[in-house]
């Protein structure tokens, strides 16, 4: 079984919407057996809580489901438990390699290499932003998960 853990700043917004997109798509495809999602945070500002309501509401108006999970903060374990660990931005980007042990940092990368339209970039936080920010957020994580599925489907366990 694979394993891929997406990671924002406080596990709220971005990083549970990647998980629930990557899980809806992996469900369409029939591969959800064949993988372990999660989503954790690199700081504990809302330990236990769930998704930020308006990061739910966006998801849910896009047909994904992201409530039930509630926000944790990554730890030792998950970088040997992950085969990939997925970052939202820079900042969460060097959060992870500055806690990773060396043999595992090969293991951490931006999702948005696997987007084919925002390719480069980083998804911004749209933590107390707008709706339209929401709604970027989760367009730049659906283009990336389209493309991690791609690279899933042809690497799938069977």
């Amino acid at each position: 079984m694979r394993s891929i853990l997406f990671v924002c700043t406080a596990n709220i917004c971005r990083s549970p919407t990647a998980e629930g997109v990557l899980r809806s798509m992996l469900a369409r495809e029939g591969l959800s057996e064949r993988f372990e999602i999660d989503s954790a945070g690199t700081h504990d500002y809302h330990l236990g809580k769930p998704p930020f309501p308006e990061a739910m509401l966006m998801a849910r108006k896009h047909g994904y489901d992201i409530g039930g999970r509630v926000s944790r903060k990554v730890g030792p374990g998950d970088f040997d438990r992950f085969d990939m660990i997925l970052a939202m931005d820079a900042m969460n980007l060097r959060a992870l390699r500055a806690i990773a042990p060396t043999r595992f940092k090969d293991k951490i990368e931006l999702l948005l290499e696997y987007s084919d339209r925002f390719h480069g970039k980083e998804v911004p936080d749209p933590f107390n932003g707008k709706e339209e920010d929401y709604r970027l957020a989760l367009e730049m994580i659906e283009d990336a998960c389209a493309g991690l599925m791609t690279l899933l489907q042809r690497t799938a366990p069977r």
